[in-house]
């Protein structure tokens, strides 16, 4: 028996075909048995539909020469059968089709001899994930509480390439990412953030050098007090509150200061009971300095603990379980942590992210034992990051997109990943919420690349209601369009920035309109529609 391959494409098909229809020198001749042969092709079955999650399927041909298939799709190969009394059996592979979409094949099947036939292969797509009954649960209470949200990002966050940078008495700099017109945070800046129409915020901290040495790992008072102080800005303005430890993670950077190793923290465990004997002092002295403040505040444990692979570096992915196990212990001794400062500490909701604050990772988090039981799930969502953050910068999003000009994932693949959020969690009574997505800002003079930015920010907004999850706006304070620009509400005065009023409406009205007939499908059937 010979095995062959059976190529795509007419010019390709054509090598492939035995010159004047003559049979394989290694297959039976056809006319054993006295058979007579046929003067055209019949195949069985006569079409296949074959499933989303794909098949190998047999295929059975009577033909007077040794038939060939062509107009293969990639989706499809064929594996040979022997060509004997004027009949072959070949499998047709198909593989799983991971578009929403049902695809179809006309496969060419020839033969010398025969008049040429036409054989159809259909596939369904996925289904399509159905918009969930959301269950009256703490878990959609608090999605309802917390709402929109927006990030004071990057703002106490006063390292710069991987420097220090701090003012002339050696303080974190609150203006070192905002640029020349950048101010320090004050009520202004939370009272416009409330008049924009966010209801919470997320206030990323840095506490790095501002942590005193083993084994009190005293946090600078200075410090302290002025992140308490903003936290009660924003408390003042109406607004409910997460804090962090933001980027004390170590991403894979030869320094001291950024001491959230985890990459060397799962390959040493007298550094990682090391780091965990911070966490504890860390977060102790946070929680104990914020244990008057009701359930307004929320406190995070970590922002995007990862290696610098972000979840594709080697290490990571020869075994997930080491560095997402280190992870787990952490989190467990950040909520013991706070929890045992007592007071609204034994019972505010706490923030437990997963590796990278990616939602592909949630299978690898565990939750700590928590005699509240106030766990929230946090998750970061930038997808995909070639049309939110990345260098490409497509110009279209979704499925009116044309191709060449947007990346893969669309409004099918947001709906995936917020179910499956919603069908571990809050469906099981554990809140979700999206600590940071967003996107760089376009030009609103570029009309296509206008409708599609706010399509994506409308879409986003709405399908993280649907499935139960507040979710936080991305700020960091940078003016301007272009590769992560992400300055909506400046940072000191409040005030909004340039044209950025219309986004966060459209993002207002996909999280509060309560129009019976205003949902996920109604955006998807009015998403912008332009000439390819």
């Amino acid at each position: 028996m010979k095995k062959f391959i059976m190529f795509l494409g007419a010019v390709v098909m054509a090598a492939a075909v035995l010159s004047c229809g003559k049979d394989s020198p290694s297959d039976p001749k056809p006319d054993i048995g006295g058979g007579v042969a046929p003067t055209s092709i019949t195949i069985s079955p006569t079409s296949i539909s074959a499933a989303q999650a794909g098949e190998s399927i047999n295929v059975t041909f009577t033909s007077p020469s040794r038939p060939v298939i062509s107009s293969l799709p990639g989706w499809i190969t064929v594996t040979d059968g022997t060509f004997n009394n004027y009949k072959i059996t070949v499998k047709l592979n198909i593989a799983a089709n991971d578009t929403y979409e049902t695809r179809t094949a006309n496969l060419t099947v020839t033969a010398t001899g025969a008049t040429s036939v036409t054989y159809t292969v259909s596939q369904a797509g996925k289904t399509v994930v159905p918009d969930p009954v959301l269950p009256d649960n703490a878990a959609t209470q608090l999605s309802t509480t917390l709402g929109l949200g927006w990030n004071m990002g990057n703002h106490f966050d006063a390292y710069y390439n991987g420097d220090w940078a701090g003012d002339k008495e050696g303080y974190p700099d609150e203006l070192v990412w905002q640029g020349d017109n950048g101010h320090l945070a004050s009520q202004a800046t939370f009272n416009g953030v409330k008049a924009a129409g966010f209801t919470s915020v997320r206030i990323p901290v840095s506490w790095l050098k501002m942590i005193g040495e083993a084994p009190d790992y005293k946090i600078d008072e200075t410090w302290m007090n002025r992140v308490y102080e903003v936290v009660g800005f924003a408390h003042n303005a109406g607004l409910n509150v997460i804090i962090n430890t933001h980027h004390d993670e170590n991403h894979g950077v030869n320094n001291t200061y950024q001491w959230l190793d985890i990459k060397n923290a799962a390959l040493n465990s007298d550094l990682n009971n090391t780091i965990k004997a911070k966490i504890t002092a860390v977060w102790t002295q946070i929680a104990n300095k914020f244990k008057d403040c009701g359930d307004w505040l929320i406190m995070e444990s970590f922002n995007e603990l990862n290696d610098g692979g972000w979840g594709w570096s080697d290490a990571f992915r020869a075994d997930p379980t080491k560095q997402c196990g280190i992870l787990n212990e952490w989190n467990k001794v950040f909520v013991d942590a706070v929890r045992a400062t007592g007071g609204n500490n034994a019972t505010r909701w706490l923030g437990i992210p997963t590796y990278a604050a990616n939602p592909t990772f949630v299978d690898y988090l565990t939750l700590p034992a928590d005699a509240a039981n106030k766990l929230m799930v946090s998750v970061h969502f930038y997808d995909p990051s070639s049309y939110t953050i990345g260098d490409e910068q497509y110009s279209d999003w979704g499925h009116t997109g044309a191709a060449g000009k947007k990346a893969a994932e669309g409004e099918d693949h947001v709906k995936e990943v917020f179910n499956k959020l919603y069908t571990k969690y809050v469906a099981n009574n554990i809140p979700v919420y999206i600590g940071e997505f967003g996107c760089s800002m376009r030009k609103q003079s570029d009309a296509r690349a206008w409708a599609f930015y706010l399509y994506y920010m409308e879409y986003v907004v709405k399908a993280a209601k649907v499935f139960g999850m507040p979710c936080y706006l991305w700020d960091n304070g940078s003016e301007g369009d272009g590769k992560e620009k992400h300055g909506y509400i400046h940072h000191g005065t409040g005030a909004v920035i340039g044209n950025a009023q219309e986004v966060v409406n459209v993002m207002k009205k996909a999280r509060f309109t309560t129009d019976a007939t205003y949902t996920l499908q109604s955006i998807y059937d009015s998403a912008p529609t332009f000439s390819k």
